[in-house]
């Protein structure tokens, strides 16, 4: 076990964040917690006032490390917390969006605060209250004034001021994976949300130890505690889960009653289950992800309060795929391979033409979506490369051509898949063989096309 000084930080350079601050409990009062490559700090902090942070020994917050300058940003803690910029050298920046000098803005609770290259949350308080209430001009004091030659909002070499959005949010799964604080993953449907939690849990201690995924909509209320909370003398999924990670997808379909006792869990780190009084002690970091506004349900009386809190540790946003599309390529390419695979066919190439198709889409159903785009287009091409034509292209809604082509080869492979059932006398696994696509592709399109699935003995081979 290393020693911690006095601010929580590890002697030894490790970073160790905890899910829960000291006993448990930060609903009394708000907490800071920052983080970076080789190192932490937590510290209660008062429910209202101004305390600067910055490297330096007289900061009320000091932070050692080289990107955070000896006075580098100001934080007003009240009803609504407020941070603004000090005229620091490497910026201060609240999900991504820089900070001015004499400008706090409101943060919210488990927002992201980039103090240098330190990755700063704030935990406590009201979590919805920095969205109700706009941001006021404050002028700054005389100490933390710019010189009429600086900027602000001028990086300075070695900074981050070309970062893209995928390389903001690779550089916080690295420091977010170090430490064991609940994450909450926001985004828009198939971003791959998923994909960022598994890697969060292969980057962490937890690695060894299982990732386990609950699909928070696929249960029913009394099922759904059956299977998480465990019933009699059978152990449920926190139970068996104990030393791992838990991901809840979809938290926002959650139902209340549900709610309520995964907020106990994550409280008092136990479970109770059904039909039973005694607790059990588990041992679980949780992330949860959805493409709902949460705090909206909070205001709304749809999700729990108390709940959003304790989730949000940290939140990290997965940017839609028309905000990286220099990643496209990429991810065009694995998917292409997977989808050659799954079609039992020779690997096919991914022309010029082809990736320009793709990259000129705004991909409103994101990766997911290209996935879908890609294994269709395995299907309907012929030869050693992908077929352009196959292929979705221009801006959705704007492109008349390009939607009469997504609804052709819609059509098409409907027509497809209707005439291989018939021929194989509704057995799916043949089907699926025929079409050259895995019998798992097959059922989603059965389920995308409306077409019923064959009963009885027509479901296997």
């Amino acid at each position: 076990m290393s020693s911690r000084d006095s601010e929580g930080t590890d002697r030894d350079g490790r970073t160790e964040l905890t899910a829960n601050t000291k006993d448990g409990d930060t609903s009394g009062a708000p907490r800071l917690t920052a983080f970076w490559d080789g190192g932490s700090l937590s510290r209660a902090l008062p429910a209202s006032g101004t305390l600067t942070i910055g490297r330096s020994s007289g900061c009320d917050v000091r932070i050692d490390h080289t990107s955070v300058s000896r006075k580098h940003a100001v934080l007003h803690l009240g009803a609504v917390n407020r941070i603004e910029d000090a005229g620091s050298a490497n910026g201060t920046r609240i999900a991504g969006r820089p900070v001015s000098v004499g400008m706090p803005l409101p943060v919210a609770a488990g927002e992201v605060i980039e103090i240098g290259n330190v990755v700063v949350v704030i935990q406590g308080g009201d979590p919805t209250a920095a969205e109700r209430v706009p941001p006021v001009k404050l002028t700054p004091p005389r100490s933390f004034r710019l010189p009429p030659s600086a900027s602000s909002t001028v990086a300075p070499p070695g900074a981050r001021a070309n970062e893209t959005p995928m390389q903001r949010l690779e550089r916080l799964v690295k420091l977010v994976a170090a430490g064991n604080i609940h994450v909450l993953i926001t985004g828009e449907t198939g971003t791959g949300k998923e994909v960022i939690a598994e890697r969060i849990h292969r980057a962490s201690r937890r690695a060894a130890a299982g990732f386990y995924r609950v699909e928070a909509a696929a249960l029913a209320e009394n099922l759904l505690d059956r299977e998480l909370f465990g019933e009699g003398e059978r152990a449920g999924l926190f139970e068996a889960a104990t030393g791992g990670t838990v991901l809840v997808d979809e938290v926002s379909e959650l139902p209340l009653g549900t709610q309520a006792k995964l907020l106990r869990v994550l409280e008092r780190n136990e479970v109770i289950r059904v039909d039973t009084v005694g607790p059990r002690k588990v041992d679980v970091r949780f992330i949860a992800a959805t493409n709902r506004d949460l705090r909206a349900m909070v205001a709304e009386g749809t999700f729990r309060e108390d709940l959003y809190f304790r989730l949000n540790g940290i939140t990290i946003e997965v940017p839609p795929l028309r905000e990286r599309r220099e990643q496209i390529s990429a991810i065009a390419g694995e998917l292409l391979v997977q989808a050659c695979a799954d079609a039992r066919r020779a690997p096919m190439a991914l022309t010029k033409e082809s990736l320009a198709r793709l990259e000129s889409y705004d991909w409103p159903g994101n990766v997911r979506e290209l996935k879908n785009a890609i294994e269709r287009a395995v299907l309907l091409s012929q030869g050693d490369a992908l077929d352009p034509m196959a292929l979705p292209a221009g801006h959705p809604g704007d492109d008349a051509a390009g939607a009469r082509l997504r609804n052709d080869l819609a059509a098409f492979e409907r027509q497809r898949i209707v005439e291989a059932l018939e021929k194989c006398a509704g057995n799916q696994t043949k089907a699926a063989q025929l079409l050259g696509i895995s019998r798992r592709t097959l059922v989603s399109r059965l389920g995308e096309y409306n077409l019923p699935r064959p009963r009885g003995g027509g479901q296997r081979a």
